[in-house]
């Protein structure tokens, strides 16, 4: 069985070697869908009885680890020293450095690495984090899938 929960949060980014108005600073309204694989728990008078996880509980992990410290952010590549110069310059500025560049792609990669060992078997129903769908427009998304990720 799989569960997915949707989390939204703005940040900004720039694609330093894009050939287009990306390579520009720049904001999205991003939207993160986390998906959950496991069995369904059958445990009477468990609050968790017939789910896999509560959807609470999967926004909350998701929230506390990516989205409240990506929210309102400017997620910049480390080597990009023209964005981390300007921003390290402003006092306070929310500035989340990464190791790759902040496309689509690298950012639903990351997430995933980061929430895939906070979601495994909870509750002994081998649940494991199977995807996370990240939107960087209603109309253009990655997919980060268990086994096709490439290793650190």
């Amino acid at each position: 069985m799989r569960i997915t929960r949707r989390l939204e949060f703005d940040a900004g980014h720039r694609i330093p070697d894009h050939q287009s108005q990306c390579r520009h600073l720049h904001g999205h309204r991003y939207a993160l869908e986390v998906t959950l694989a496991g069995e369904v728990i059958a445990a009477a008078g468990s609050p968790v009885n017939g789910m896999i996880m509560d959807f609470s509980e999967v926004r909350a992990i998701a929230h506390e680890n990516l989205v409240a410290l990506w929210d309102h952010a400017f997620l910049a590549w480390r080597l990009d020293a023209l964005v981390v110069g300007l921003l390290g310059s402003i006092p306070g500025h929310k500035t989340v450095l990464l190791d790759v560049v902040p496309t689509a792609e690298n950012l639903a990669i990351t997430a995933f690495r980061i929430l895939d060992p906070l979601y495994r078997d909870r509750y002994g129903n081998h649940l494991q984090l199977r995807r996370v769908r990240l939107y960087e427009t209603p109309n253009c998304w990655a997919d980060a899938v268990r086994g096709e990720i490439p290793a650190d």
